[in-house]
């Protein structure tokens, strides 16, 4: 008889310890995976913290030189149709009235030293082109632009509003000049039976309607005003970069140039990449840059 109960309490306390020793091992386990999660998080939270303390910051963060993009199509302002249901703009684009407002931001900043602006643009609106170039050569801090890939027509025209001007050796420069060029429906709508029907104030009110042919008279008006413009063009560059206008008209073919052929047209002062433009800056402004992008 005891020793059946004997036996019964040795299995009990076998039975007893395991358990014991199943407890224990989950609680070590706890706090090990829960000391390793809190590890993890701080090594996380150390290595962000390593890096935001780069070149380029948050506008929120202190800074002493003002960044501006210049992207994608140069308009003179973004309508309802260039943003989406959370007001995030959704065309390639870039506004002048967003770009005089990035300006006088920077330049009522006391903090603020200096303006780099980054382009990459084909251009677009002449009007907008000679707005960003005027806030460009207003300003009362210096402002630096960069060309990263391409800086043409327009977009050019605003870079040359800047003091100085960066451009790597593969980026494309120039294309002064001026177009109007559209593709003309009419042949095509005569052949699907489609007729235009001619309902304006004048001869010229409908000029350019894609619908109709270019009469002589009006292809004249037109590039009457291109002339205009590209004689305008021209003089800008000139008196922005400090060449003849001979110079630059022999230039203004409409072509493009890449970087080195732009520096010895005297189009741009340096090549250089965008660390070679923050060195630069850090020269100039007599303390080592921190960048706060506005755009």
């Amino acid at each position: 008889m005891w020793q059946k109960i004997t036996k019964i309490l040795k299995s009990s306390y076998t039975t007893i310890f395991v358990i014991v020793i199943i407890v224990i091992f989950s609680l070590i386990s706890y706090y090990v995976i829960s000391f390793g999660k809190e590890f993890l998080s701080f090594a996380t939270s150390e290595s962000y913290s390593d890096t935001s303390s780069t070149e380029t910051t948050p506008v929120t963060e202190d800074c002493n030189v003002s960044g501006i993009s210049i992207h994608g199509a140069i308009v003179t302002y973004n309508g309802n149709n260039a943003y989406n249901d959370q007001d995030k703009l959704i065309l390639d684009q870039t506004a002048s009235d967003g770009i005089q407002w990035a300006v006088k931001q920077a330049n009522d900043n006391e903090k603020i030293k200096a303006i780099v602006v980054e382009i990459d643009s084909y251009g677009g609106s002449a009007v907008a082109g000679e707005e960003i170039m005027r806030d460009f050569k207003d300003s009362k801090k210096p402002v630096v632009a960069f060309i990263r890939d391409v800086g043409v027509s327009a977009g050019y025209m605003a870079a040359t509003g800047a003091e100085t001007i960066f451009a790597s050796r593969f980026s494309t420069v120039g294309s002064i000049g001026v177009t109007q060029s559209y593709l003309q429906n009419a042949d095509k709508n005569t052949k699907e039976g489609l007729t235009y029907i001619d309902l304006a104030s004048g001869p010229y009110k409908d000029s350019g309607n894609p619908d109709k042919p270019l009469t002589e008279a009006e292809k004249q008006l037109f590039m009457r005003d291109i002339n205009i413009m590209y004689n305008d063009f021209i003089n800008i560059v000139a008196k922005n970069r400090n060449l003849s206008v001979d110079k630059v008209k022999a230039l203004a073919d409409g072509s493009t140039v890449m970087g080195e052929a732009a520096l010895k047209a005297g189009l741009i002062d340096k090549i250089g990449l965008y660390p070679d433009v923050i060195n630069f800056l850090s020269e100039k402004i007599g303390a080592p840059d921190t960048v706060c992008w506005q755009n």
